[in-house]
């Protein structure tokens, strides 16, 4: 059986508002966050889930309790919690002003400074910026494409395992690492440019089918609009 996936992007947090590096470290939803996710929730309050779970984030718990709890067709238990649907990690950068880690992540990757993460990505393709964020960071401990792309086989393979015999589910997580499963899943981006980045609360939709193949089909979507 394939499952369907809706994976939604947590709320606006303090540090977006603030333009600081948000990986793993964490910050609570804004009320302009919570206000957002509330729109999603209730258009999505009529469709029947199966299950819902969460990167094991904070921001992330608490938008997904938000989709929970507006939900007026489906009977979620407790919240499962899956840490392989961790945002990007950024080492040595997280909580950082965001243009200046930017900055230094152009240099190391050779272009000169800049502070528009998508003409850095545009100048040097996603996989060099990774790895060039690794490089950048004065641990090394920021996430590279083979660390980041196998994290995101073994979500999916978590993911998969968990719901097989469930037709639609909910995830909530992050915007560049759902960004990054684009790249990777979508049959529209091209795997080494940049996409747009998803909206606080966008939806973006997959498939998991018996064999574990996974693929997105709808991406960055208001969940309005669906």
């Amino acid at each position: 059986m394939a499952t369907e996936i809706y994976i939604v992007r947590h709320g606006e947090t303090m540090f977006n508002q603030l333009n600081k590096v948000q990986g793993w470290c964490d910050s609570p939803l804004t009320v302009k966050g919570i206000n957002d996710l509330k729109v999603t929730a209730n258009a999505l309050s009529q469709v029947h889930f199966d299950n819902m779970y969460s990167s094991d984030l904070k921001r992330a718990i608490d938008t997904v309790h938000l989709m929970k709890d507006a939900n007026q067709v489906s009977e979620i238990g407790k919240i499962k919690k899956l840490p392989e649907f961790r945002e990007v990690f950024f080492g040595s950068f997280e909580g950082d002003d965001i243009e200046e880690t930017w900055n230094e992540v152009a240099l190391a990757a050779g272009i000169g400074p800049q502070t528009d993460v998508t003409k850095i990505i545009n100048q040097v393709g996603i996989y060099e910026f990774r790895e060039a964020t690794k490089k950048a960071d004065p641990r090394h401990l920021a996430e590279n494409k083979k660390e980041l792309d196998e994290r995101m086989v073994r979500a999916i393979n978590v993911l998969h395992d968990l719901t097989k015999n469930e037709k639609r589910v909910l995830i909530v997580s992050h915007g560049d690492f759902i960004k990054t499963l684009a790249i990777k899943y979508w049959n529209q981006s091209d795997g080494l440019h940049d996409i747009v980045f998803p909206n606080n609360g966008s939806v973006t939709r997959g498939i998991i089918r018996d064999n574990g193949d996974f693929e997105i089909v709808d991406y960055n979507v208001n969940a309005e609009d669906m």
